[in-house]
């Protein structure tokens, strides 16, 4: 399971010229699968998201998590972050999980988020062509890959 955190002002996922997501200071998570993914990849990466310490405390340092800080998330399913790039110049998709499999995945990390955070997930529509609009504060971007947890 591969996941882009990126910490946000503000953020929103518009489908069909309609806004179906929209928050304020917090996290936008786009979030790739793949099959060997599991539960255990699940709770793991929620839990690291929701105590990151990603946001600046009083001093202007990055020393409170998105919990201390009552940040929203918006959870964005992105099969492309599992793109091998290795050979030629087209992108291959082979290491992605079949929708079958990644969407159930995928609403089970948007629960888990929840839990994890107490607080309610906003999402985009799996599989759906969609416009991620976000203003990157800091900016802050991370990389999470389950399978390299570094």
């Amino acid at each position: 399971m591969r996941a882009v955190i990126q910490r946000v002002s503000q953020a929103s996922v518009v489908v069909s010229d309609r806004c179906i997501a929209e928050i304020g200071l917090g996290v936008l998570v786009l979030l790739g699968m793949e099959a060997s993914d599991t539960e255990e990849d699940i709770l793991w990466l929620t839990n690291k998201i929701g105590n990151l310490r990603i946001f600046n405390d009083e001093e202007g340092i990055m020393n409170l998590s998105l919990k201390e800080v009552k940040g929203e998330v918006i959870v964005v399913s992105q099969f492309t972050l599992h793109a091998a790039t290795k050979k030629g110049n087209r992108p291959s998709y082979i290491k992605a999980a079949r929708p079958e499999f990644a969407e159930p995945m995928y609403n089970q990390f948007v629960k888990q988020m929840s839990v994890a955070i107490s607080k309610e997930i906003q999402t985009g529509t799996f599989g759906a062509m969609m416009e991620v609009k976000l203003i990157n504060d800091g900016p802050v971007t991370l990389l999470i890959d389950t399978k390299k947890k570094e």
